[in-house]
């Protein structure tokens, strides 16, 4: 189809771009029917052409929309994949249905194909966990699988398809969660924390994640909201986090910024379980990270001035308590939640001038 799409445009004088006007899309539309199949017709009506942006002649790039047809086709194939794993056919995923998923996609993902064999159930555990994150709210343990159709992971997964430079000595990005690199950074981190080696972290064993910046009160918090009771392997004994309970903590620290991060901290926050923070309440919070500023040998610092602050940055409805909805309308909840869990956190926003200069003399230095 590209190169019938290619062969068959008109290119733009002024921009260089390749286009095509409807009696273009409509030829070629007959010739792939005829050379690729009859498939090929549906991507080729009045009504998907006229979804394009035209210019002053009437044409629409081709490329958008060679790309929307790869787009579909590509979900359409997950779809069917899925629903071959769906064995009840209610339309949801379990657990192990949505692991066989992700198992079954990566040899068609360039790159994990030099994944190692014994790392295979591994990476499949830790991809398909942050499906549940973000798109199983009510954590029922399963996933509508329209729901996944048009997620945001599903997009990250498939930027995998994609060639990475490694013959040129280029490596796959560690900031898609989906990534070999990633997967392994986040499996050692694990198992550089379990002191113990019992396959489960302690209150004690998690306090040393990130190089021990977050604060006593938060880990507690989240131990009591996020960590079941007589999980596997505590012997009855103190709760402690399993690997799945793990890696919801690290998406929701690594995700901050996004609805699901932030509920899941909210909950830590929330210190009474009331739906709403008081100025005692982020008092409290703050108290611990302003313990490990002082530690860490800064300039002392007045709490109840960064009280105040958070409430100039949220500005709640109700000025006596700051909700949820309140940190989410905000657009800055991910930043107040970091100042009030991680020293470091507070440290970047108390620096966030001599940050930002920073980064514009690094990207200002290419130049010069």
């Amino acid at each position: 189809m590209w190169v019938l799409l290619r062969e068959n445009c008109s290119v733009d004088e002024t921009s260089g771009t390749e286009k095509m006007n409807y009696e273009d899309f409509c030829h070629i539309a007959t010739l792939c029917t005829e050379q690729v199949g009859p498939k090929c017709r549906k991507f080729f009506s009045a009504c998907n052409f006229l979804k394009f942006e035209k210019d002053d002649f009437g044409r629409i790039a081709i490329l958008p929309f060679y790309l929307y047809v790869m787009r579909t086709v590509s979900l359409t194939q997950a779809r069917i994949d899925m629903s071959e794993l769906d064995e009840d056919g209610d339309g949801f995923l379990q657990p192990q249905e949505m692991e066989a998923y992700v198992r079954g996609l990566i040899p068609n993902l360039a790159q994990l194909r030099h994944i190692p064999s014994p790392f295979l159930s591994m990476y499949s555990r830790i991809a398909a966990r942050k499906f549940y994150f973000f798109c199983d709210p009510l954590r029922r343990g399963k996933l509508c699988i329209k729901k996944v159709l048009l997620s945001n992971c599903l997009a990250e997964l498939m930027e995998l398809h994609q060639e990475t430079e490694e013959e040129g000595g280029g490596t796959e990005p560690v900031d898609n969660w989906f990534s070999l690199s990633s997967a392994q950074r986040i499996c050692d981190t694990f198992l550089g924390l379990d002191k113990d080696m019992n396959g489960t972290l302690s209150k004690e064993e998690v306090h040393a994640y990130a190089d021990g910046t977050l604060t006593k009160i938060f880990i507690e918090r989240v131990f009591d909201e996020h960590v079941r009771r007589g999980g596997r392997g505590s012997g009855g004994k103190a709760r402690e986090m399993d690997f799945e309970s793990f890696l919801d903590f690290v998406l929701a620290l690594e995700n901050r910024d996004t609805p699901e991060g932030l509920t899941y901290l909210f909950k830590c926050l929330d210190l009474q379980n009331r739906g709403f923070l008081t100025t005692v309440d982020v008092h409290t919070l703050f108290r611990d990270v302003h313990q490990k500023w002082i530690e860490g040998g800064n300039y002392d610092l007045c709490i109840e001035d960064v009280r105040d602050e958070v409430w100039d940055m949220v500005k709640p409805v109700d000025p006596l308590r700051i909700t949820l909805t309140d940190l989410l309308a905000c657009c800055q909840g991910g930043t107040i939640a970091s100042m009030l869990t991680d020293v470091r956190g507070f440290w970047a926003h108390d620096n966030r001038e001599n940050l930002l200069q920073d980064e514009e003399e690094i990207a200002d230095a290419p130049e010069e």
